[in-house]
């Protein structure tokens, strides 16, 4: 089977105006409702990319709700959220995912036998924001909240394919070129220099299993912009660490036939950027180091890999060659394209990923186990209204805020002991 061709794309433009695709996607969001799903840290309020993507987003007559799932210190910095997306004209609800009443929740469920307060960062906040979203929207578009090119096109693209019904559609993911403009030079260095030759060593270690092959299909793995149906989103586990983008992958190979994948094109694409680290669990290189052990624990799961030592040295082996290999290729196509490349500190970055496969396979031999969130049936098995609960205590949360920004005190009933 040809895995590039099963996996449906969309081509940049999606073969029509897009004034007329976001009509016909106003048009189907009347029957269909749809939402736009952000987790974010507090600190992206005080940036610009989250200003543009409010701002792009109040102009979607096709977005029915949107769900902001925010980490926030305190209730002040809450409250300036509240605040912040208050000129969003759809129904919006802003959680405060480390606050009283949603901590409060979670430890009700912890004593019933299932804890998510042990789960931290981006992964409990897109699987809290997945719970609530599901509750109106029939397709929900995820994004993060640091995007400087953002534009309303972005969730049209993703959106589209999932509500337009003869399509077949339960997953489109996002591609996209990431060029910097001052200088004009590549990102991505994780894809580019990590993700790219690692699978391509993987198949060349292991066979041309169709989980890899799988993997291969998609052209930019690690984009966090995406859109699932919300039976998919009820029923797929998230994962709780830095290789939340490749475990999300590996569940849609899990529960979704390829041809119900799309892939969008996006454009030019920019975000703010991690710093490498100095370490292996810093950074970059922890974002590796998780991807790594994602894609063992699925080729076990799925392909009945046995992996052992020495294939973990052999792969460090691999890796080093076909980085190199890319390496030299993206100094040429950026000398070809008039972009800056400093090759020395590629080579450097490639040097600093490939010291992870050792340490990082080491660990995944030592504790194959994963840092899975459990999908949401299985908590609704536990409480059957928990997406209630949560989203009643976000409105609770905001009735509280709009009512200290108009001068009255904060109510007795909230207390700030944050999980």
């Amino acid at each position: 089977m040809d895995y590039k061709q099963e996996l449906i794309t969309t081509i940049h433009d999606l073969g029509c105006d897009l004034e007329q695709l976001e009509a016909r996607l106003t048009e189907l969001s009347q029957t269909q409702p749809t939402a736009v799903l952000i987790p974010s840290l507090y600190e992206e309020l005080e940036r610009p990319a989250l200003t543009l993507i409010r701002d792009q987003l109040s102009q979607c007559a096709f977005v029915n709700n949107v769900v902001i799932c925010l980490y926030a210190d305190t209730w002040e910095q809450y409250v300036k959220a509240v605040q912040f997306f208050e000129p969003l004209p759809q129904p919006t609800f802003v959680l405060w995912e480390n606050g009283p009443r949603i901590t409060q929740i979670l430890q009700d469920l912890q004593e019933r036998g299932l804890d998510l307060l042990q789960f931290r960062g981006k992964g409990r906040a897109v699987w809290m924001g997945l719970g609530v979203a599901t509750l109106d929207a029939v397709a929900i578009a995820l994004h993060d909240a640091d995007i400087t090119t953002y534009d309303r096109s972005y969730p049209l693209k993703l959106l589209y394919p999932i509500l337009e019904r003869e399509f077949g559609i339960a997953f489109s993911k996002a591609y996209y070129a990431r060029l910097g403009e001052t200088p004009r030079s590549m990102h991505g260095r994780v894809t580019r220099l990590f993700v790219t030759p690692l699978v391509t060593s993987l198949m060349e270690l292991f066979g041309y299993r169709d989980y890899l092959r799988y993997l291969d299909a998609y052209r930019y793995p690690l984009s966090g912009e995406f859109a699932l149906t919300s039976d998919l989103a009820l029923t797929t586990r998230i994962p709780a660490n830095w290789g939340l983008e490749v475990g999300l992958l590996a569940e849609v190979y899990r529960n979704v036939a390829l041809k119900r994948v799309a892939q969008v094109d996006l454009g030019l694409f920019e975000h703010k950027h991690q710093a490498i680290g100095t370490a292996v669990d810093q950074g970059l290189q922890k974002m590796c180091r998780d991807i790594l052990q994602s894609i063992l624990r699925t080729l076990t799961e799925t392909e009945q890999v046995v992996i052992g030592p020495d294939h973990i040295r052999a792969l460090r082996v691999k890796y080093r060659r076909e980085a190199q290999n890319l390496a030299r290729q993206f100094f040429v196509d950026a000398r070809f394209n008039n972009l800056v490349y400093d090759r020395h500190a590629e080579e450097v970055t490639l040097e600093c990923f490939e010291r992870v496969i050792l340490h990082s396979g080491e660990q995944y031999l030592n504790d194959p186990t994963g840092t899975q969130i459990p999908d949401w049936t299985r908590a609704l098995a536990v409480i059957p209204n928990l997406r209630e609960q949560i989203q009643d205590a976000a409105i609770s949360d905001m009735a509280d805020a709009r009512a200290a920004l108009a001068g009255h005190s904060q109510p007795a009933t909230v207390t700030l002991s944050l999980s």
